[in-house]
């Protein structure tokens, strides 16, 4: 009952939410009773219908129109935010000549620069409000760098310290800062790239699982962190495509 009682009315938002893990996240979140404001730059494949979703389109790779646009999402919003979810992402995995100056540009406006931004706009009012969530969904590759990843890897480093430093800045305010740092994940993500997780279920983490992980944030007793949260599958297993 008294979760029930929390969670009525409140809103949580979520970036990144047509597919994979913002997918996940945004339906778990409805079964579990809070408002969603789920945005991402395409809902065309997007099949979830509820009373209590909104859909925004938003590009968040245009950083020019990012601040004023989020800060437009924050105005129209007429309930207390549980939490500002920062999941929006892409990879770009190749070796570093290989990477254009735009590649390496748009990994790091969409995977660092857009939840910088995002969280800058909703951050003064979620203080204000006195208690809430950001959470932000990093990578394995915010831990250590890697072969083929060197820009993505440290958009993820990046967004790793980001959420570090924003801890710091936000724990007198009851702003509670997480990081999610899942390993491979099979999702969509993989679609435009030469590798992917095994095929067997142990050699990749489901969107499902990340979801799971969310809610128990969500849940957890207001006055205690989950600083950092590390998810890998069981045996880690790549083939190439």
């Amino acid at each position: 009952m008294e979760k029930d009682q929390s969670i009525k009315n409140k809103v949580v938002i979520v970036t990144g939410a047509s597919s994979g893990i913002g997918l996940a996240m945004t339906e778990a979140l409805l079964v579990d009773g809070y408002d969603v404001i789920a945005i991402a730059k395409d809902f065309r494949s997007f099949k979830v219908e509820h009373d209590r979703l909104r859909i925004e389109e938003l590009d968040v790779s245009v950083l020019d129109n990012l601040a004023q646009a989020s800060t437009d999402i924050l105005k129209s919003i007429n309930k207390p935010i549980k939490a500002l979810v920062n999941n929006a992402g892409l990879g770009k995995m190749a070796f570093l000549e290989q990477l254009s100056v735009a590649d390496m540009r748009m990994v790091m406006d969409i995977n660092f620069m857009s939840h910088a931004i995002i969280t800058k706009a909703f951050l003064p009012a979620l203080k204000q409000q006195g208690e809430a969530d950001i959470i932000f969904t990093g990578s394995e590759a915010a831990l250590k760098g890697a072969r083929q990843g060197s820009i993505y890897c440290a958009s993820k480093f990046a967004v790793r310290g980001f959420a570090q430093s924003l801890r710091e800045e936000c724990g007198k305010s009851r702003v509670r800062v997480t990081l999610i740092n899942p390993g491979a994940v099979r999702t969509p993500f993989f679609d435009e790239l030469h590798f992917e997780p095994g095929a067997d279920s142990e050699n990749a983490i489901e969107a499902l699982d990340i979801a799971e992980i969310l809610l128990t944030v969500l849940h957890s007793r207001p006055q205690m962190v989950f600083d950092e949260i590390n998810l890998s599958p069981l045996n880690h297993v790549w083939k190439r495509k």
